[in-house]
């Protein structure tokens, strides 16, 4: 562990050229002290690292020595891959490891290469949760993480759409989605493998039961997923008439399914400039929440369950907000 940490304290110094000791200890996440004992270790081997007091000092190497011990571990290049995803890696534990592949990799460049990813890191950030959500934090996801790599069996208690259920499964890989992360998985009285969305797993048990993975295409398999999903996603549909206000809302907060079909479908505006049109609806429910964020741009012709939904809460906002 040392041996590593000595190892980062030189990348460090070899990427930024000064850092003080709390900087380094910050980076590394030991203490000053901690510091402060690695760098007299250096320099007992001989690395010409020196320090310099004062308000802009720091520790720095000799001008022009580099270091060329920046071979990857296995684990380093297993989390390879997470390399330009810090948010994802720190979720799954990789945070450490994920720093150290970075380090090394910059390392190893030419001075120029090692200036221009230094500047793309500063000018592209990936951010995968939206606007609205931190993200999908679990307190199972390290470890459904660790049954994927090790191909275990897992335990869980999971809260699905139906209640709770228990089932044992075999994680086949782990998908990031819009901020949400997801387990593909099967069972073992099953072949045809399931989603499952992690931070709804209420309890996980590590099994100490290996499974024989298959040839499983995880990309493959997810979009063609995806596919599925969204064609199934909207079995009914709605006639709606919608201002032109309405109509530029529900641009904004339509899936691409809903304005395609609303685009479509649209006739010519009236004398106020409203148009007809139908969209698709996953459901009564879903519709009935999604229209109220148009407000009083959109009337709904029908169908008429849906309609009088909407005539109850437009009664019950009234009564609840009464003219003054």
């Amino acid at each position: 562990m040392r041996a590593s940490r000595l190892l980062s304290i030189l990348l460090l110094l070899q990427a930024h050229g000064r850092l003080t000791a709390a900087d380094l200890a910050a980076r590394l996440e030991v203490s000053v002290r901690t510091i402060y004992r690695d760098v007299e270790a250096l320099h007992a081997a001989g690395i010409p690292v020196y320090g310099e007091a004062g308000h802009a000092g720091g520790y720095r190497l000799v001008e022009g020595w580099r270091t060329r011990l920046t071979g990857l571990t296995a684990e380093e290049a297993d989390r390879l891959l997470f390399a330009g995803l810090p948010g994802p890696a720190a979720e799954l534990g990789y945070q450490s490891v994920v720093a150290a592949v970075q380090l090394k990799v910059r390392a190893a460049l030419p001075t120029p290469l090692a200036d221009r990813a230094a500047r793309l890191e500063q000018r592209f950030h990936l951010d995968t949760p939206g606007w609205y959500s931190d993200g999908d934090p679990s307190p199972h996801l390290a470890e459904a993480a660790e049954a994927v790599w090790r191909e275990h069996r897992i335990r869980v208690r999971y809260r699905g759409w139906r209640g709770e259920v228990t089932r044992v499964l075999e994680p086949y890989g782990l998908v990031l989605k819009g901020g949400r992360w997801y387990v593909v998985a099967a069972r073992p009285d099953r072949a045809e493998p399931a989603t499952y969305r992690v931070n709804q797993i209420l309890d996980l048990t590590p099994l100490d039961e290996p499974f024989d993975r298959p040839e499983f295409d995880l990309p493959g398999w997810w979009r063609a997923h995806v596919v599925a999903f969204r064609a199934g996603l909207h079995r009914d549909e709605a006639a709606v008439r919608l201002s032109p206000r309405g109509f530029a809302r529900l641009r904004e907060v339509g899936s691409d399914v809903v304005v395609a079909a609303a685009e479509a479908s649209a006739g010519p505006p009236d004398e106020a400039g409203w148009v007809r049109a139908v969209i698709p609806i996953e459901s009564l429910t879903h519709a009935h929440g999604d229209l109220l964020r148009l407000g009083a741009e959109v009337e709904v012709l029908s169908p008429e369950p849906l309609r009088r939904r909407l005539t109850e809460t437009a009664a019950a906002l009234t009564a609840l907000y009464p003219s003054p």
